[in-house]
């Protein structure tokens, strides 16, 4: 069985979290929908975000989407990324960073990676690792 694996995040304010994203780790948001082009939405509904997709550090796609619930988990989802380069990997952990929690500092391990982690000022958690 093959199949596309590709995170779809559940955000109090998609287009906020796509910026950030955007510019923490260069980032394009290629599609955005709104609950306002479906008919019948309701008025207050209208300009919440239905659908996004963007592409994250390269072409790994990352789709989000305005939560008509809470999104206070921090470890409902942990979102790992995996670069070649010890310069980018850091780029990414410090931008991550700006305005959330660092969890794990990022630093050369026992395995013979450089593995951090953060939770973003979203509340998603990130581990950056460098192979």
């Amino acid at each position: 069985m093959k199949a596309q694996f590709t995170p779809y995040l559940m955000s109090e304010d998609a287009r906020a979290q796509a910026e950030f994203y955007r510019n923490a780790l260069h980032g394009e948001i290629l599609s955005v929908m709104t609950h306002g082009q479906v008919p019948g939405t309701p008025e207050e509904n209208k300009d919440k975000v239905m659908h996004m997709a963007m592409t994250i550090a390269g072409e790994n796609m990352l789709f989000l989407s305005d939560s008509f619930e809470s999104t206070s988990s921090s470890r409902r989802i942990v979102l790992s990324l995996t670069f070649g380069n010890e310069t980018e990997a850091l780029e990414a952990y410090r931008n991550l960073s700006e305005g959330g929690t660092i969890k794990y500092p990022f630093e050369s391990q026992p395995w013979g990676a450089y593995y951090g982690e953060v939770i973003d000022k979203f509340g998603i958690t990130w581990q950056i690792v460098k192979q």
